[in-house]
């Protein structure tokens, strides 16, 4: 969601707040930093490329795939940006720092690596038109975000895929002002989720042909989480009759929650659900890196008929990289059947 991912980078580089407010500071004050506001108005192809006066943005990509011989595969790219202080720089003199997160997931294995960069240095960042988000040699290029070719590698995997749009840009709580609390923490937020994918996957015992789906979240914000919620369980689920849900639970310390979520039909029509519609439940946990995590949901939207068991396909999809969370390709079985990806942060 993204919210999601976005503590990462604040770990990074505010380690102090990793003991302050909300999952990794995310609920502290963002002083002189510019804040999201309803009614927004996006301007394409510029909105695709970096907002420096913003603390944290990112540019998110999931996909589900499938080999020759019907194996199941996800693939994670993602890069994010933050901002150490509301201030411009150039050079080494510019507070910009990016992150970049490759990973594979296989029924039986789970590879993550991660980069970090410096902005202002040509290291890393993103250029609106034509498209190019990049750190080092991953890339993530095209003459916009209708047409992609996307790469990372890591010490044992590597990808190399094209992306192609077959849907339109889809635009998350009020036409892209998604609240994220009840005390109206908020990000701007849209996604691509209807890429079709294929290219090939490079794994420990040689490369593999794949095809299948992706889709990209793109969000930035300044104060997305409140002080008292301490992490977040985001959704992503594609379903075998062309609809779609994005949704999310932000988990409070008093044991509430807060979510929100996307019903996207097959034309590329999005309605905002109305609050409480998107109902998800921890069905059973798996002891991942010493700590419980859910891998097994129920998901309802009642006023859609969806009932479904959301089921990851490995649930040792552990990211063990700066800040630790859980991400990996689900299954999805009941009233829809489908895949998916999941997102877990904050489970200690």
């Amino acid at each position: 969601m993204n919210v999601r991912a976005m503590a990462l980078i604040v770990a990074l580089v505010w380690p102090m707040l990793a003991l302050a407010q909300g999952f990794a500071g995310l609920g502290s004050d963002a002083d002189g930093f510019a804040r999201p506001a309803p009614d927004p108005q996006f301007d394409f192809p510029a909105d695709h490329g970096a907002h420096p006066a913003y603390r944290i943005e990112w540019w998110y990509l999931t996909a589900n795939m499938t080999g020759p011989d019907g194996t199941a595969y996800g693939l994670q790219w993602t890069l994010f940006r933050s901002a150490v202080a509301p201030r411009d720089g150039t050079g080494w003199q510019t507070p910009q720092i990016w992150l970049g997160h490759a990973a594979v997931t296989t029924p039986d294995r789970h590879f993550a690596t991660e980069r970090l960069a410096r902005g202002g240095i040509g290291q890393a960042g993103v250029r609106a038109a034509p498209f190019e988000a990049w750190i080092d040699e991953w890339r993530m290029t095209g003459p916009d975000l209708g047409m992609l070719r996307l790469n990372a590698a890591g010490p044992r995997f590597a990808y190399d895929v094209t992306l192609r749009a077959e849907g339109p840009l889809i635009f998350h709580g009020d036409g892209g002002y998604s609240v994220k609390s009840a005390q109206g923490q908020a990000s701007y937020y849209y996604s691509q989720p209807f890429f079709a994918l294929h290219g090939v996957l490079t794994l420990p015992e040689g490369p593999v042909e794949v095809t299948g789906t992706a889709w990209l979240d793109r969000e930035w914000s300044s104060q997305p989480l409140a002080a008292d919620q301490s992490g977040w369980d985001w959704f992503s689920l594609n379903f075998d009759t062309g609809e779609k849900l994005m949704g999310f639970r932000l988990r409070q310390n008093d044991g509430g929650h807060f979510t929100s979520g996307t019903w996207i039909s097959p034309d590329g029509t999005a309605v905002a659900l109305a609050p409480g519609a998107f109902r998800p439940e921890p069905l059973s946990r798996t002891t991942v890196a010493g700590r419980q995590v859910p891998t097994r949901w129920r998901v309802q939207v009642p006023g859609r008929g969806l009932d479904v068991t959301v089921e990851a396909l490995n649930p040792m999809a552990w990211m063990d990289l700066s800040v630790p969370y859980w991400e990996g390709p689900v299954t999805l079985t009941g009233s829809h059947a489908g895949n998916g990806y999941l997102e877990m942060t904050g489970y200690e």
